[in-house]
């Protein structure tokens, strides 16, 4: 079943960006950075974003990473999870926008939005939920 070893690979690797994000370049400069920033708080301050909703975001993501990976065991928890996990891919693109950053630094985002919107897809046609 080709379709369903989509899904576990696009879980995994949404899973491992955004535990490499959050927690090994946190940090750290990256060419995807918004802005000018070399870490995710110079990032945040670009958006014009607290520290505190720093966490709060980064905390959902994490959260929502480690619920996907469980979801290949659990499947119930893989739409909704995908779903939300879309929903802020979303919004980290159109903070490169407000950044007015060039288009290129929001592709990372974009990747992990379409894998998110993927899984969605996937589920569906494959449990016709």
């Amino acid at each position: 079943m080709p379709i369903y070893y989509f899904i576990v690979a696009a879980k995994i690797i949404i899973f491992i960006s955004i535990i490499n994000v959050w927690f090994i370049r946190f940090n750290k400069p990256t060419p995807w950075r918004g802005g000018d920033s070399k870490s995710m708080k110079e990032e945040f301050e670009t958006y014009r974003l607290s520290p505190a909703i720093m966490y709060i975001v980064g905390t959902i993501k994490v959260t929502l990473a480690v619920l996907l990976l469980v979801s290949i065991w659990i499947q119930d928890l893989s739409t909704p999870t995908a779903g939300a996990m879309g929903i802020f891919m979303l919004g980290a693109i159109a903070m490169h926008f407000k950044a007015d950053d060039p288009s290129i630094k929001s592709f990372p985002a974009l990747i992990l939005f379409l894998l998110s919107v993927g899984i969605v897809v996937a589920e569906v046609i494959l449990n016709g939920i």
